[in-house]
Parts: structure tokens; sequence; C-alpha cells
């Protein structure tokens, strides 16, 4: 068993175990326990043969004893017991948004409901609404739900999931002597926001020694085939990954062509024949057949009369009129943000203290942070209220003193938009704050009409910075708000707030064509991380990513300002 596959039989075991009813602890340790085998990078079978379980982050004695018998024997009697005492059909239904353990539970022991296909039959029969709790709105959402859970199931990986791993494997194969270049390629490199394939391109005149090197990776968990040009792997996670090795001398035109996109490598080929070529991803061809190579991907757009594009921006959206019309953009570089303008501490659902989160922050090289902890209705993240806010404000403004010259600590807030439009603090309160972001986290299937005239209130508010996350989605899990972006887009360019592009790739909201379209009307961007951990600041390369995907350059995004600047500009908001 893989390390994806034994992390599965314990979140299994987690949800099973809370549609159960069981103490929420016990149903918390199943949960560590599959996060800490997601997250190990070495392959479990290994750290089990060498005795080291116990040793792994979030594994007890208890799991750990678990994991044994199930590596053991391929088998768990505990997860047998469960799944004989309740449907796993039931693990399925909690895919669908709107439905948890307890309303799983419910319809099971009450309508005898085991399968999301029963459950889309019974809700279209009208049999859920007269549940207690429930009703027909309940219902319609249950409906959705199941209708944007099969929209989602795409089989395409997150870029969070995909962009580590790719850069695991790429630092290995660049240790190789004989490896001259090694780089993803496809839609990761393009920096969308999933990906289909993980593909690895190698630059090599010795191909055989690297693939020989490649396959021994402990990160390896199953060689699907090998060859001197392809080879595909399986990871200890289950991941598949292709690596394609290419001549030196050809490397450029193999990387250009690998990267895409279809369209964009359409329009360069129409180029090249207007010159009497021909492109492929090895080299241009002349009618005579003689060839010409290039070591290096700008040289294919250097023969071509144009200059290199980056590959962000290779969707054939206006970027090849752009190269030739020699108006490219400056794009944004992740060293130009020297700002995190969103984050969490202890005070409501992060997991670090503020002094903590200072200290990160500035060890990522930022001169500024804002502490923008969640607002009192935000239950379920320990929202501030009025009273905590004040206190939270003595703790920043005690820590400040002891803060080294240049560094800047602003005290925010990450205010709820209310299902009525109304925002979480009055207005008296939001003036006493540095920085004011507005968000929208609950109710987000009210109508297209009422959830955009929340937004828009906010956006009106002159106390309001930033609207985080504008649609809330998370991707994969949850589809965002169904807001007329065009309207809310025009009313933030009327109101000079930030829009935020939040870099935590379940998020990555605004998404390029929206960002994109704010760049045009003149709406000033944040790349923020949205932090609850002093890891999770590393995110901002995923926002960098949509940034440069939407045409961005440094003097639109907020975070790339002088301190100074943006706090001016800040005070000037009212």
């Amino acid at each position: 068993m893989n390390n994806s596959e034994v992390a599965q039989v314990f979140e299994d075991i987690a949800d099973l175990l809370e549609i159960k009813g069981e103490q929420i602890y016990r149903v918390l340790a199943y949960r560590r326990g599959a996060e800490a085998l997601k997250n190990l990078g070495r392959d479990i079978n290994t750290v089990w043969k060498e005795g080291e379980l116990e040793e792994i982050p979030g594994v007890g004695k208890a799991i750990a004893g678990k994991i044994d018998e199930l590596l053991g024997t391929r088998k768990l009697e505990f997860y047998e017991k469960l799944k004989k005492e309740i449907p796993l059909g039931l693990l399925e239904m909690l895919k669908v948004s709107d439905v948890g353990p307890k309303k799983a539970a419910r319809f099971w022991k009450e309508l005898g409901i085991t399968s999301i296909k029963a459950l889309e039959a019974a809700a279209k029969r009208g049999e859920l609404r007269d549940l207690p709790g429930m009703g027909a709105r309940s219902e319609a959402r249950i409906l959705e739900s199941i209708q944007s859970l099969r929209r989602r199931q795409t089989g395409r990986l997150s870029i969070g999931v995909a962009l580590p791993i790719a850069e695991q494997l790429l630092a290995e194969l660049r240790k190789h002597p004989a490896v001259k270049a090694a780089e993803a390629a496809g839609s990761l490199r393009r920096m969308r926001e999933s990906v289909g394939d993980l593909d690895l391109l190698v630059s090599t005149d010795k191909p055989e020694p690297v693939m020989q090197s490649f396959v021994k990776l402990p990160i390896i968990s199953r060689v699907r085939s090998q060859g001197p040009t392809k080879t595909s792997v399986e990871l200890v996670d289950g991941l598949r990954v292709q690596v394609w090795t290419h001549p030196s001398a050809r490397f450029g035109t193999a990387l250009q062509y690998a990267t895409g996109s279809k369209e964009h490598n359409v329009r360069l080929r129409e180029i090249a024949l207007d010159q009497g070529l021909s492109l492929s991803d090895q080299a241009f061809k002349r009618d005579d057949g003689s060839e010409i190579t290039c070591a290096q991907e700008a040289e294919v757009y250097e023969r071509l009369g144009l200059p290199w594009i980056a590959p962000e921006l290779r969707e054939d959206r206006g970027e090849i009129q752009a190269a030739l019309d020699g108006t490219l953009p400056e794009l944004i570089e992740l060293a130009d943000l020297k700002a995190e303008l969103h984050s969490h501490s202890t005070w409501s659902d992060g997991a670090n203290s503020i002094e903590q989160m200072v200290k990160a922050a500035r060890a990522e090289g930022h001169r500024l942070l804002a502490i923008t902890d969640h607002s009192k209705s935000l239950g379920v993240a320990n929202g501030l209220t009025v009273e905590r806010l004040r206190k939270q404000r003595k703790e920043i403004a005690a820590l400040r003193k002891r803060l080294p010259k240049g560094f800047v600590l602003l005290h925010g807030s990450e205010v709820e938009i209310l299902a009525d439009g109304r925002l979480d603090y009055p207005d008296v309160v939001l003036a006493e704050l540095d920085l004011v972001i507005a968000s929208l986290h609950t109710s987000l299937r009210q109508s297209r009409e009422k959830v955009t005239a929340r937004l828009l209130a906010a956006i009106a508010n002159p106390h309001v910075d930033i609207i985080a996350h504008p649609t809330g989605r998370l991707i994969g899990e949850r589809e965002g708000a169904d807001l007329d972006m065009d309207r809310v887009l025009e009313a933030a360019a009327r109101s000079g707030v930030i829009l935020e592009i939040n870099s935590n790739p379940q998020r990555l909201d605004l998404n390029d064509v929206h960002a994109r379209r704010a760049i045009e009307l003149g709406i000033p961007l944040a790349i923020n991380t949205d932090a609850h951990h002093p890891d999770h600041l590393a995110f901002r390369n995923y926002g960098v990513g949509v940034a440069r995907r939407a045409w961005a350059t440094a003097e639109q995004v907020v975070n790339c300002w002088r301190p100074k600047r943006l706090r001016d500009w800040l005070a000037s908001r009212g």
C-alpha cells in the first residue's frame, strides 16, 4: 500500500466514527494521522520496516499500531468492523458540500439513504424537506451540491499538490551530472489552478544513467515503464509522473512545445509557416529538409521574430500580438512582494501568536504585516467580539515597540459580510482599524441578485479597504457564490477598493480571468496568503502565478508598494 492508500483508510475511519457519533477527540486523532501520512514525503513501507512509525509527527502509539497491522496484514480489523456497522456509501455522500456527518447519519437512519444516487432521488421526490432542520431550501441546496460535485470531479490535480511534488523531483533530477536542465511542462508550468498530467522534461545527452538514477528515488513506489526517452512512475502517494528526456541541442523546442497551450502553439506554427518553416517539438524544418535546432526556449521565439513570452501568458489571449507590438507587460515577480495584508493568529483560528507570525513574515523578507483575525459572527473561526478586538489592539501596540525599525505591523480585521449585507462591526469600530478586509464565508448559496448586493454594499463602505476571496470558492470542494462579477468589478473600480487574489491553492480567488479584467479597469490588486500558520506565507507563489496569468505588473499589486505609500493610501480610505 502506498502513502495515499494508507492515509485514505484513516480518513475513512475518521468519517465513519463521526457518522457514528463518536467523541470528537477520537475523530481528530485519525484525521491527524491521515494528514501526517499525506505529508510524509517518504515511503510509509520504508518507515514501517525501519520501526520508525511513532517518529512521524502526528502519529502516536495507537495509530502507529494500526498502521503496523494494516501494512503487515493488508487488513485492519477495526476498519473492517466499522464498515460492517456503517454503509460505505455514506462516505461518498460526505463529498456533497451540504451534507455533513450528522446529516448523513440522519438520512441513513431515518430514510435508509446510503448513496448519492439515492440521496438525489429522495431530494427530487421531496422526501428530505420534512426532516427536522431541513426544509425545501435545504433540499434544493443538496440537489445543487450534487450537481456541483459532478462538475468538480474532473480528475485534475490541484496546483497546490502538483507543484511541490514537481519541484522536489526536479531538484533531484538536476543533481545528476548528466542533466543540463530540468523543467516542468504543460499546465503546471503555465501555473493553471489544476493540472491533468505531471510531465517533467530533462535536457541530457546521456539519458540512460539519468533514468536509472531517477527510478531509484525513495519517493517512487512503482516504475510503470522505463526507457531512455520516457519513464512513467507512481509515487508513494499514488500520483503518476512522466519524465521525458531530450538531447540538449533540441531542448528549447521540446520545452516550448510541451508547455503549450495548444492554441498558443498553433499560432506559433502559423508564424513559422509564413516564414517557410515547420515547427515541431524537435526543431524548425526548412523546405529542403534541413533543420534549425534550439537548445534554449528563447531561441524558438527569437527565430520567429518574437521576444520570449512567459509561460503564464501562453493561452492565446492576445500575448502573441502584444509580443509583435512590443507591448508585453513586465510581469510581477515573487521577489516584488514586500507585504502580507491578510493573516490570522491564535486570537481567532490561526495556529500561532502574533509575535510568531511577525517573525515568520520577516523571515520571508516582508517589511509589513497586517494581522486580520475574523470578526465576531464567524463563530466557527473563534471570531473576535469588539471587546476582544480592542484587547488585541493593545497587544499589537505593545509588540510594535519591540519591532526593529523599518518593519510595520498593522492591526486589521477580516470582517464578515452578513447574510443581510451588513458588516459584522459598526462603522465606529471599523474606523479604529488600520486595515479592513470584508469577505463572504456564509450564505454563499443566496440568489445571484442577493449575494451580489451583499458584496456591493461592502464595496461601497468607505472603511473597507480590501475585498478578500470574492466568490468564497474552495477548489474541488465548494463552488463560489454566483456573483455578477461585471457589477462587482465596476463597483470596485468606482470605489477604489482593493480586490484580493487569495494565494491559498484551495482558493486562488480572484481567478486569472477576473483579475485581468480588474487590471483593465484600474482596480488595485492584493496578493495575500490568508495565512493561518507561518508555513502558509509561502503560498504567495501561487498568487503570483495567478497575477502573472492576469498580465499583472508590480505597480498594480499593492503588496509591492513601499510601506509608507501603502499606509498613506489606507489612511486616505476613511
